[in-house]
Protein backbone atom coordinates (compact mmCIF):
# COMPACT_ATOMS: atom_id res chain seq x y z
CA UNK A 1 0.00 0.00 0.00
CA UNK A 2 1.54 3.12 -0.92
CA UNK A 3 0.38 5.08 2.44
CA UNK A 4 2.89 3.03 4.15
CA UNK A 5 6.14 3.63 1.74
CA UNK A 6 7.20 6.37 3.90
CA UNK A 7 9.50 5.17 6.56
CA UNK A 8 8.17 7.65 9.54
CA UNK A 9 4.29 6.99 8.50
CA UNK A 10 4.94 3.35 8.78
CA UNK A 11 6.24 3.48 12.09
CA UNK A 12 3.61 5.53 13.01
CA UNK A 13 0.96 3.00 12.17
CA UNK A 14 3.59 0.53 13.89
CA UNK A 15 3.19 2.05 17.25
CA UNK A 16 -0.85 3.12 17.01
CA UNK A 17 -1.34 -0.24 16.60
CA UNK A 18 0.30 -2.15 18.66
CA UNK A 19 -0.53 0.22 21.57
CA UNK A 20 -3.48 -1.56 21.93
CA UNK A 21 -5.28 1.66 23.20
CA UNK A 22 -6.28 5.11 21.59
CA UNK A 23 -3.14 7.72 20.68
CA UNK A 24 -2.73 11.08 20.86
CA UNK A 25 -0.94 13.48 18.39
CA UNK A 26 1.32 14.19 21.37
CA UNK A 27 2.19 10.20 22.71
CA UNK A 28 2.76 9.69 18.82
CA UNK A 29 5.16 12.46 18.53
CA UNK A 30 6.79 12.04 21.63
CA UNK A 31 6.92 8.02 20.63
CA UNK A 32 9.02 8.81 17.25
CA UNK A 33 10.67 12.02 18.14
CA UNK A 34 9.00 14.52 15.65
CA UNK A 35 6.64 17.07 15.93
CA UNK A 36 3.36 17.28 17.11
CA UNK A 37 2.02 18.97 13.67
CA UNK A 38 3.95 16.24 11.63
CA UNK A 39 2.75 13.34 13.51
CA UNK A 40 -0.70 15.14 13.06
CA UNK A 41 -0.06 15.25 9.26
CA UNK A 42 0.98 11.18 9.04
CA UNK A 43 -1.87 10.02 11.56
CA UNK A 44 -4.70 11.98 9.74
CA UNK A 45 -3.32 10.43 6.34
CA UNK A 46 -3.59 7.28 8.25
CA UNK A 47 -7.42 7.73 8.62
CA UNK A 48 -7.74 8.95 4.65
CA UNK A 49 -6.57 5.59 3.64
CA UNK A 50 -8.58 3.53 6.23
CA UNK A 51 -5.58 2.64 8.34
CA UNK A 52 -7.06 4.08 11.03
CA UNK A 53 -9.80 5.91 12.65
CA UNK A 54 -9.96 8.87 14.65
CA UNK A 55 -12.33 10.67 17.48
CA UNK A 56 -12.05 13.55 19.36
CA UNK A 57 -12.17 11.68 23.61
CA UNK A 58 -10.25 12.57 26.83
CA UNK A 59 -7.59 9.98 27.70
CA UNK A 60 -8.82 7.81 31.04
CA UNK A 61 -5.92 8.41 32.80
CA UNK A 62 -5.71 12.61 32.56
CA UNK A 63 -8.43 14.77 34.15
CA UNK A 64 -10.88 16.36 31.57
CA UNK A 65 -9.43 20.22 31.82
CA UNK A 66 -10.67 22.99 30.07
CA UNK A 67 -9.87 23.62 26.37
CA UNK A 68 -10.32 21.31 22.81
CA UNK A 69 -11.01 17.57 23.65
CA UNK A 70 -7.98 15.80 21.90
CA UNK A 71 -8.33 13.84 18.84
CA UNK A 72 -7.01 9.89 19.48
CA UNK A 73 -6.17 7.42 17.04
CA UNK A 74 -7.13 3.95 17.19
CA UNK A 75 -6.47 0.90 14.29
CA UNK A 76 -9.39 0.13 11.72
CA UNK A 77 -11.39 -2.43 12.32
CA UNK A 78 -11.15 -4.06 9.08
CA UNK A 79 -7.69 -6.58 8.68
CA UNK A 80 -5.09 -4.57 6.25
CA UNK A 81 -4.04 -6.30 3.04
CA UNK A 82 -0.63 -5.26 3.80
CA UNK A 83 2.79 -6.52 5.26
CA UNK A 84 1.02 -5.04 8.43
CA UNK A 85 0.35 -7.30 10.54
CA UNK A 86 3.05 -9.37 8.66
CA UNK A 87 1.90 -12.21 7.42
CA UNK A 88 3.87 -15.22 6.02
CA UNK A 89 1.55 -17.55 3.71
CA UNK A 90 4.17 -18.68 1.91
CA UNK A 91 5.90 -20.64 5.20
CA UNK A 92 3.03 -22.63 5.36
CA UNK A 93 2.46 -23.14 2.00
CA UNK A 94 6.37 -24.45 1.59
CA UNK A 95 5.82 -26.94 4.63
CA UNK A 96 2.69 -28.51 3.19
CA UNK A 97 4.37 -28.67 -0.22
CA UNK A 98 7.28 -30.40 1.13
CA UNK A 99 5.02 -32.45 2.97
CA UNK A 100 2.88 -33.86 0.17
CA UNK A 101 6.09 -34.50 -1.82
CA UNK A 102 7.65 -36.63 1.18
CA UNK A 103 6.75 -40.14 1.01
CA UNK A 104 6.37 -42.30 3.81
CA UNK A 105 4.74 -40.13 6.46
CA UNK A 106 0.95 -39.25 6.14
CA UNK A 107 0.49 -35.61 4.77
CA UNK A 108 -0.32 -34.02 8.45
CA UNK A 109 2.71 -35.88 10.22
CA UNK A 110 5.15 -34.69 7.59
CA UNK A 111 3.96 -31.12 7.61
CA UNK A 112 4.35 -31.43 11.53
CA UNK A 113 7.73 -32.96 11.64
CA UNK A 114 8.96 -30.35 8.48
CA UNK A 115 7.52 -27.46 10.96
CA UNK A 116 9.50 -28.86 14.08
CA UNK A 117 12.91 -29.42 11.86
CA UNK A 118 12.61 -25.63 10.43
CA UNK A 119 12.12 -24.38 13.94
CA UNK A 120 14.63 -26.28 15.37
CA UNK A 121 17.39 -24.89 12.83
CA UNK A 122 16.38 -21.83 12.89
CA UNK A 123 16.32 -21.47 17.25
CA UNK A 124 20.07 -23.44 16.64
CA UNK A 125 21.14 -21.01 14.40
CA UNK A 126 19.85 -17.69 16.68
CA UNK A 127 22.75 -15.67 18.04
CA UNK A 128 22.90 -14.65 21.94
CA UNK A 129 24.82 -11.64 22.20
CA UNK A 130 23.11 -10.76 25.30
CA UNK A 131 20.14 -12.66 26.89
CA UNK A 132 18.72 -15.74 25.53
CA UNK A 133 15.14 -14.14 26.45
CA UNK A 134 16.16 -11.02 24.46
CA UNK A 135 17.20 -12.85 21.51
CA UNK A 136 13.73 -14.54 21.54
CA UNK A 137 12.12 -12.02 21.44
CA UNK A 138 13.82 -10.46 18.56
CA UNK A 139 13.70 -13.49 16.58
CA UNK A 140 9.72 -13.77 17.25
CA UNK A 141 9.35 -9.83 16.50
CA UNK A 142 11.23 -10.46 12.81
CA UNK A 143 9.04 -13.54 11.76
CA UNK A 144 6.14 -11.01 12.42
CA UNK A 145 4.81 -12.66 15.48
CA UNK A 146 5.05 -8.82 17.64
CA UNK A 147 5.91 -10.14 20.92
CA UNK A 148 5.49 -8.46 24.01
CA UNK A 149 6.63 -9.55 27.62
CA UNK A 150 3.60 -9.92 30.12
CA UNK A 151 4.03 -11.56 33.65
CA UNK A 152 6.93 -13.49 32.57
CA UNK A 153 5.56 -14.89 29.53
CA UNK A 154 5.91 -14.06 25.91
CA UNK A 155 2.60 -13.22 23.96
CA UNK A 156 2.63 -13.64 20.74
CA UNK A 157 0.58 -10.80 19.38
CA UNK A 158 0.33 -11.76 15.70
CA UNK A 159 0.01 -14.58 14.09
CA UNK A 160 1.60 -14.16 10.63
CA UNK A 161 -0.73 -16.91 9.10
CA UNK A 162 -3.85 -15.53 10.47
CA UNK A 163 -6.01 -16.29 7.29
CA UNK A 164 -5.39 -19.52 6.98
CA UNK A 165 -5.53 -20.30 10.53
CA UNK A 166 -9.17 -18.73 10.54
CA UNK A 167 -10.19 -21.45 8.20
CA UNK A 168 -8.16 -24.31 9.11
CA UNK A 169 -7.40 -23.50 12.82
CA UNK A 170 -6.17 -26.98 14.15
CA UNK A 171 -3.71 -27.55 11.12
CA UNK A 172 -2.68 -24.03 11.46
CA UNK A 173 -1.82 -23.31 14.79
CA UNK A 174 -0.56 -27.33 14.78
CA UNK A 175 1.95 -26.26 12.11
CA UNK A 176 3.06 -23.36 14.71
CA UNK A 177 2.72 -24.95 17.63
CA UNK A 178 5.62 -27.57 16.45
CA UNK A 179 7.64 -24.49 14.98
CA UNK A 180 7.57 -22.63 17.56
CA UNK A 181 8.60 -25.10 20.22
CA UNK A 182 11.21 -26.16 17.89
CA UNK A 183 12.88 -22.66 17.89
CA UNK A 184 12.68 -22.76 22.12
CA UNK A 185 14.25 -26.01 21.85
CA UNK A 186 17.05 -25.08 19.54
CA UNK A 187 17.98 -22.09 21.39
CA UNK A 188 17.74 -23.34 24.75
CA UNK A 189 15.16 -21.36 26.10
CA UNK A 190 13.57 -22.65 29.53
CA UNK A 191 9.71 -20.95 27.74
CA UNK A 192 7.77 -23.36 26.72
CA UNK A 193 4.95 -22.98 24.19
CA UNK A 194 1.83 -23.35 25.29
CA UNK A 195 -1.77 -23.44 22.41
CA UNK A 196 -3.59 -20.56 24.40
CA UNK A 197 -6.42 -19.89 21.67
CA UNK A 198 -6.92 -15.93 21.27
CA UNK A 199 -9.36 -14.17 18.54
CA UNK A 200 -6.87 -11.46 18.85
CA UNK A 201 -3.44 -12.77 18.76
CA UNK A 202 -0.91 -15.66 17.80
CA UNK A 203 -2.63 -19.17 19.21
CA UNK A 204 0.86 -19.67 20.95
CA UNK A 205 1.93 -17.88 24.13
CA UNK A 206 5.33 -18.84 25.65
CA UNK A 207 5.32 -19.88 29.31
CA UNK A 208 8.09 -20.07 31.90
Amino acid sequence: MATLTDPQRRALYEYVRTRRQPVTREEAAHAQRISRNLAAFHLDKLVDAGLLRARYETPSDQPRGRGRTPKVYEPADDDVMVSIPERRYQFVAEILAKAVTDPGDDVRSAAMRIAAERGQQLGQGITTAGSTSDALVATMADLGFEPAREDGSVVLRNCPFHGLARLYPELVCGLNHAFVSAILDGLGSPLRADLVPRPDACCVQLRA
